[in-house]
Parts: C-alpha cells; sequence; structure tokens
C-alpha cells in the first residue's frame, strides 16, 4: 500500500440509485490504496444501490454523509463517477452542484468520468476547460462553455475526466497523482 494520498480526505459521490458500480468502486478502492480517506457522500443515508452498464442492477454501498451535512472545506479532493441515470439525478440535486461547485472555487481537484461531466455542466465551472466525458455529453459540454475531446484522460486546471468504464486504469491513476499534487489555481 502506498501513501502518496495518507492526509487526503476525498468526497465520493454516488446517487440512491443509478451509478455506474465500476466508476464508484475502483477509483474509491485507487485512492485508498495511496492512502486517502473516503467518504460516500449522497443525496440520502440509505445504501445507494449500484448498477452495471447502465442497465442491470450491481451491489449496494454504505453512504457515510448527505451532500446537505457536508461542506466543501471538508474535503481535499472529490470523484464523481458516472452512470447515465446516476449522473443524472446527481446534476438533479441542488446540494450535489453546489459543493461541485465549492470544490472547484476553492481550487481542489476534481475526478469525473463518464456522464459525470454533467455535474460540471450544471456547477456552470466547463466554461473554459478542456474535458472529455461519454460521447453523448459533447454538445452539453460545448453549450457550457468547454472544449470536449475524444481522448482517454484529460486533465485541465486539476479536473480529471475520462469517457467511460474502459479508461478507468488511466483514470485512477491520473486522479491518484492529481489529487497528490493538491490545490490548482484556477482563473
Amino acid at each position: 500500500m502506498a501513501d502518496e494520498l495518507a492526509d487526503t480526505t476525498v468526497a465520493l459521490f454516488v446517487a440512491q440509485r443509478g451509478t455506474e458500480q465500476v466508476e464508484f468502486t475502483e477509483p474509491k478502492q485507487a485512492v485508498e490504496d495511496a492512502g486517502a480517506t473516503v467518504d460516500v457522500v449522497s443525496s440520502g443515508t440509505e445504501e445507494a444501490e449500484t448498477v452495471n452498464d447502465d442497465l442491470d442492477a450491481g451491489e449496494s454501498f454504505e453512504v457515510d454523509a448527505t451532500f446537505s451535512d457536508v461542506s466543501a472545506e471538508e474535503y481535499d479532493a472529490l470523484v464523481v463517477p458516472g452512470g447515465c441515470v446516476g449522473a443524472d439525478r446527481l446534476r438533479a440535486d441542488d446540494d450535489a452542484v453546489t459543493f461541485v461547485r465549492e470544490m472547484f472555487d476553492a481550487d481542489k481537484p476534481i475526478g469525473v468520468i463518464c456522464h459525470g461531466p454533467w455535474t460540471l455542466v450544471e456547477a456552470g465551472v466547463a466554461d473554459g476547460l478542456t474535458l472529455t466525458s461519454y460521447h453523448s455529453l459533447r454538445t452539453d459540454i460545448r453549450n457550457a462553455g468547454g472544449e470536449w475531446v475524444d481522448e482517454e484522460v484529460v486533465v485541465d486546471a486539476g479536473v480529471v475526466t475520462s469517457r467511460n468504464p474502459g479508461d478507468l486504469d488511466a483514470f485512477c491513476e491520473k486522479i491518484v497523482e492529481e489529487f497528490e499534487e493538491g490545490r490548482h489555481e484556477r482563473e
């Protein structure tokens, strides 16, 4: 076990239903293996039900805190997994969106994968960033002022994005690196 994130506390979002399981479990494991403390944050305190391939039921996971109970001041970094339904639920939650905006405004690193960049769009922070995502979000990102590219992993101002579960190895490696670097000054 490495310890490059030993003093790092990460908020990991999960929708109450619909987050893609591997996009939740693999980044969680990666940052925990690097020594980080991870809090699973959701809209409610019930166990969150994940999915596989957006259709099949996945496992359920315990939630540590709700969006309304946490503050960006408590965390060093944020991970937002995808899953079409889960990401849509996250972007519709005002407290989740506010948390994303606060993390961004505090220059803290953020890792977002697949449909997760909808939260960046909804938070109004995509403008001027180069991002990747699941291909169906490209118009949303462009309309929000971001530049969309089709690449495995993209880092811009401490925001790490990837397209889909096939990119998880690169995504997990890059979030650990960016989280270790810490704050990234943004304009």
